[in-house]
């Protein structure tokens, strides 16, 4: 990522396209905090032209409705990644380790990695992992054990995976600062 990119801030009069593809290493967190706003713009092709004012205006938010979302999606911009590692915020490990309780899989690892889908290249997989394999790199975050396939750990190191719980989508959220594009949904990303 270029020092511009870096400096750069999200602004009002920034359309949501230009949002989620000026920043597509936080493009999945962007798009679930403009969706928990109750900005359903994001996933909509039609709608990526407008600007982040003009969308929320027409959708009835008030002037401090978008100061307090711009400084929202400001602080994630902010969140710094550690590239030594892929790990998982507090909530997310607590999140999967409650899963695999339910699933009768407690003690199980998190597969995580990534496959060529979507409209910008590739998707986020998770999965349950057993146990890891000779040919993958093992993180651990939280107490749970992450296992990442060797050959994709350069696309992913430096992720982190988060869960998020809102009255428009709940799930795990990955914020990867070796993306370079986004597609405009948030979904899959290019390196």
């Amino acid at each position: 990522m270029s020092e511009a990119t870096n400096a750069m801030k999200i602004t009002r009069e920034m359309t949501i396209e230009e949002i989620l593809s000026s920043f597509p290493h936080k493009s999945q967190k962007i798009a679930q905090e403009m969706t928990n706003a109750g900005l359903h713009c994001v996933g909509c092709g039609a709608a990526t032209w407008e600007t982040l004012e003009a969308g929320m205006l027409s959708h009835g938010f008030s002037e401090e409705d978008i100061d307090a979302l711009v400084a929202r999606l400001n602080n994630i911009l902010a969140e710094k990644a550690d590239l030594s590692t892929i790990s998982m915020t507090k909530r997310a490990a607590e999140k999967y380790s409650g899963i695999l309780e339910d699933e009768g899989k407690a003690g199980w690892g998190l597969r995580f990695g990534d496959k060529a889908a979507g409209c910008s290249g590739f998707e986020y997989v998770l999965d349950y992992s057993e146990k890891a394999t000779p040919d993958d790199a093992v993180f651990s975050s939280h107490g749970v054990e992450i296992h990442v396939c060797k050959k994709m750990v350069d696309r992913l190191l430096g992720s982190k995976i988060d869960y998020v719980d809102g009255l428009n989508g709940s799930g795990f959220k990955i914020s990867n600062p070796n993306a370079k594009g986004s597609c405009g949904c948030g979904k899959s990303q290019s390196y």
